[in-house]
C-alpha cells in the first residue's frame, strides 16, 4: 500500500527475488473497502477500536499503524507506482501465489481453469469481476 513499506523497498525486493520469488497479498482488516473513518480490529466484541485515515488503520491516538485496509487493486497500483512492470505485478498476485499454494485451476487464464477474472481500465481501476465466468456486481 506504499504506507507500510516504502516504494524503494518494494522495488528492491522485486529486483532481488523477481516476480517468481515474491507474492503480493492483502492482509486487510474489515475496514478495507469501507468508507467509514472508524472500525474495529479483531473481534467485534472486545476488539481494538481504530481510526482509518490516509489509507491505513491507526490506533485512536494516531501513534501507530493498527492494520492494513489496502484491497488487492490498491496493491496492484502500488506495485506499478513502485516501478515494477504491470505484467510482473499481476504475476505476483496470481500465478506465483497459485504455484506456491499448489493451485491447479487458478492463477492463469487457461482452458480448464476457473474463470475468476478482474478487468481493469487504463488507470488500473476495477471495471468488471467474473467469478466462475459469471459477472459479479461491484461497488462503484
Amino acid at each position: 500500500d506504499l504506507r507500510h513499506l516504502p516504494p524503494e523497498l518494494l522495488l528492491l525486493v522485486y529486483k532481488i527475488k523477481g516476480a517468481d520469488g515474491n507474492i503480493l497479498i492483502t492482509d486487510a482488516m474489515r475496514a478495507a473497502g469501507q468508507t467509514g473513518r472508524e472500525s474495529v480490529l479483531g473481534g467485534r466484541l472486545g476488539g481494538q477500536r481504530v481510526i482509518v485515515e490516509d489509507g491505513v488503520a491507526k490506533l485512536p491516538d494516531g501513534s501507530s499503524f493498527a492494520g492494513s485496509v489496502a484491497t488487492a487493486d490498491v496493491l496492484l497500483r502500488s506495485g506499478v507506482q513502485s516501478g515494477i512492470p504491470l505484467v510482473d505485478v499481476v504475476k505476483m498476485m496470481t500465478a506465483t501465489p497459485a504455484k506456491i499454494a499448489g493451485g491447479k485451476e487458478i492463477g492463469a487464464v487457461a482452458v480448464g481453469n476457473k474463470a475468476d477474472l478482474v478487468l481493469f481500465d487504463e488507470a488500473l481501476r476495477i471495471r468488471a469481476v467474473l467469478k466462475d465466468g459469471r459477472p459479479v456486481q461491484i461497488k462503484g
